[in-house]
């Protein structure tokens, strides 16, 4: 009995949490700033047949390591759709980190400690919010904590040489994933400290020789990419190749480390993250520090692992000036098995229930307020609102969604009410997560995915035209219905501009110009352009041969005696 009471709640939650994650899959397509980047990345993987060196347009695309659109590109090739294969990568990669956790609470503690690891990790907001995006960070996420689980089960219910070979293993492909997977051994360090000091449980067992198991494994699984791509670049003469070499490998990992050059922040950004980003899990931190703090006194390792872990990947990215939110998110799921074993009794305290409680009210009277606001609020606000977010029917369907998510919230909080406050908070996110999936989608899809203006762009110049895109973003590219010519992406937009009009000037009569606003510049005549319609908050024109003159040279385009005279 006891053991089907435990299977339902397990696969209770696995619903939940896939009913959370999952909705509104095949509901939109991919919204900026990164999601159309992988998923035109990977698109032009399948077209182009060429999954080692990807590309964005006709550049190659060496911010990233491809494993996240190979991922996508997989899934596409299985399913024929990229609403559904864009966003599975992280869908699983978020169910594969809950079952980790809620696994290794199960087998350090019990199988309810477990679960409430589970439930803690999946209502962080951050971790719903990422893994309900298509970005690397949720696959990585996934792979460091596969580390975790393989190296934490071996050192403490080991020794289990096949998990400790699988954790190196996934910590190799969360290196070539994000540069970042390595992280994940530095678990080995709390625990070379806790057996020399010999704590009880914990042991590295370092005489043994299966120990080099896992530097071999990897290496072999970083190799599974940088192998082959390195061959290649080095084995052509193509100095392309080369370049994405040289940038992938030391500009994009340790370069971007050492330099930060990116998204300034001061050294405590990242408590900062926690303390918000983290809610509502982070509010049992008010009683988890003075217990963690019994168990450190009585040498229990279970606790010390995952801490002292979450407390050096804190310190590794306080260390650069540059941050990121997401940085820090591969710690939460150690950070929720520590809290794991101490939620059954802090979620009974009067204080968590009215926090709980709390949570649920303060989200039904922001989202219900917010309804109300847009509704009836000032009309020039919701004029600009309409306007920059492409809303053609006056904002009815936002003002229902949010009303919605208000009211479900408020709702919760009314049936469950301060003796079941926690319940309210879960419930409440829960609702609002799922209303989110299923009603923001489709609303927001049309003009955050820029599917509304290409759609409208492929009709009006029709079927037979050539569209060529200038000052382009990657959803422009993903989304045109047709085959459409870029001019570079990192190029200055003057000269994409000049290599727009020359191209269109080829064949005048059946070659339009996508241009977004800022880069008409002079050698356009705006009152003969037509005005495309608004995406992501940018305005765009139609540019026929008729508006543009393909003899101007913008302004901003750098001649060739400019040139000569900077290479002097």
């Amino acid at each position: 009995m006891l053991k089907t009471h435990a299977s339902r709640e397990f696969w209770l939650f696995f619903f939940v949490a896939l009913l959370i994650l999952g909705s509104g899959l095949g509901l939109r397509d991919p919204w900026p700033s990164d999601e159309p980047r992988f998923t035109l990345v990977a698109k032009q993987m399948i077209e182009s047949g060429d999954w080692l060196f990807p590309h964005r347009g006709t550049e190659l695309y060496s911010d990233k390591p491809p494993m996240l659109m190979w991922f996508e590109a997989a899934f596409y090739t299985i399913f024929g759709n990229w609403r559904i294969a864009f966003l599975l990568p992280s869908l699983l990669a978020a169910l594969g980190t809950l079952w980790c956790v809620y696994d290794l609470g199960r087998r350090l503690w019990t199988r309810k400690v477990g679960l409430y690891a589970a439930w803690a990790l999946l209502f962080a907001f951050q971790f719903t919010y990422q893994s309900k995006k298509a970005q690397i960070d949720p696959l990585v996420m996934f792979w460091i904590t596969l580390a975790n689980y393989g190296l934490l089960r071996h050192l403490l219910c080991g020794p289990n040489w096949k998990l400790w070979t699988l954790g190196w293993f996934a910590a190799g492909l969360g290196t070539i994933t994000k540069g970042v997977g390595a992280l994940s051994l530095l678990m080995i360090l709390p625990a070379v400290v806790a057996s020399f000091m010999h704590w009880p449980r914990v042991r590295v067992h370092a005489k043994d020789w299966r120990l080099l198991l896992g530097p071999v494994a990897f290496v072999f699984a970083a190799a599974l990419w940088l192998v082959p791509m390195v061959t290649t670049a080095l084995s052509q003469d193509n100095p392309e190749y080369k370049a994405y070499l040289h940038d992938i490998l030391f500009r994009q990992t340790a370069g971007r480390y050492a330099k930060s050059w990116d998204h300034p922040q001061p050294p405590y950004y990242h408590f900062v993250v926690m303390a918000t980003a983290w809610l509502p899990t982070m509010f049992a931190l008010l009683w988890a520090f003075p217990a963690w703090a019994r168990r450190l006194r009585r040498r229990d390792a279970r606790y010390l692992l995952p801490l002292a872990w979450w407390a050096l990947i804190i310190l590794f990215f306080s260390i650069p000036s540059g941050k990121r939110d997401v940085y820090i998110m591969p710690a939460l799921p150690m950070a929720c098995l520590a809290l794991g074993p101490l939620l059954p009794g802090i979620v009974r305290r009067l204080w968590a229930k009215r926090i709980g409680f709390g949570f649920a009210l303060v989200f039904g009277v922001v989202f219900l307020g917010a309804g109300l606001a847009i509704w009836f609020g000032d009309p020039k606000f919701e004029q600009k609102l309409m306007s920059d977010r492409g809303f053609t029917d006056g904002g009815h369907a936002l003002f229902a969604m949010l009303m919605a998510m208000g009211t479900f919230a408020l709702g919760a909080a009314a049936w469950h009410r301060v003796r079941n406050g926690v319940s309210a908070m879960l419930w409440a996110l829960g609702g609002i997560w799922v209303l989110y999936g299923v009603l923001a989608y489709p609303l927001l899809n049309p003009s955050s995915s820029a599917g509304g203006l290409m759609t409208s762009v492929g009709q009006r110049i029709g079927p037979d035209a050539e569209l060529g895109l200038v000052a382009w973003k990657e959803q422009n590219l993903l989304m045109a219905d047709r085959p459409a010519a870029t001019f570079g992406f990192k190029v200055l937009w003057p000269e994409q501009l000049m290599r727009g009009m020359r191209w269109q000037a080829e064949k005048p009569e059946t070659r339009w110009l996508l241009v977004q606003e800022p880069a008409l510049s002079q050698c356009v005549d705006k009152s003969k352009a037509e005005f495309a319609g608004v995406s992501n908050r940018r305005r765009w024109w139609l540019v026929s041969a008729a508006a543009a003159d393909a003899n101007c040279v913008p302004a901003g385009v750098q001649t060739q005696n400019e040139a000569d005279g900077q290479d002097d």
